[in-house]
């Protein structure tokens, strides 16, 4: 696949990179274009991956909520790079599938609770400028998720704002991981809603 990128991909090299390529081909089945960009500099890339090691072992929110928030975020800034590596990941976590691959049109999709729909709300209210959070929708998630949950829930989206808004930028678009494990295609999003780029 040629890559669209805004910054095109360098070549990974050295004893880093080799261990960047291996670790990728083993969790992604490929070296995505974005490991390819960020090689332009590698302490970028190496504090990123940092990062997102540590924004995913945290472990106060379930799961599928911390999946589905992110997968929220990607879908409204419109990072297909994230939504399809998200989907993916669903696959390989062991995660619900079926509710993942709904996302892209959780308003109109009949298989959400309501706390994953507040909690699917929450994340795509603080991608707006200026964020458009409630009090209400605030202290329900507050009372159902509890205060640690609630607060990795924030930061979670925040991260993802991070990466999905620095992926748009750079034109780092899905690479069709989670075709390559026969995941059946994301939902597409509701009309009148964002289309992933």
């Amino acid at each position: 696949m040629a890559s669209s990128t805004r910054v095109p991909p360098t070549e990974i090299t050295g004893i880093y990179g080799g261990l960047l390529k291996k670790m990728s081909r083993r969790m992604l089945g490929q070296v995505p274009d974005a490991a390819g960009v960020l090689w332009h500099y590698p302490a970028l890339l190496k504090d990123a991956m940092g990062f997102g090691r540590k924004v995913e072992s945290w472990n106060r929110l379930d799961r599928d909520l911390a999946s589905f928030a992110a997968m929220a975020v990607a879908g409204v800034i419109g990072c297909s790079f994230c939504l399809d590596l998200h989907y993916f990941m669903t696959h390989n976590l062991g995660l619900d599938e079926a509710k993942a691959r709904e996302v892209p049109r959780w308003r109109e999709s009949a298989v959400f609770t309501p706390l994953e729909r507040s909690v699917m709300e929450y994340a795509e209210a603080m991608c707006h400028t200026p964020p458009t959070v409630t009090d209400e929708l605030s202290a329900e998630l507050l009372e159902a998720l509890g205060a640690p949950a609630m607060l990795e829930l924030t930061f979670r989206v925040g991260a993802m704002n991070m990466t999905a808004r620095g992926n748009v930028a750079l034109g780092i678009r899905s690479q069709e991981f989670a075709a390559s494990c026969g995941l059946p295609p994301l939902a597409s999003p509701a009309a009148g809603g964002l289309t992933p780029a």
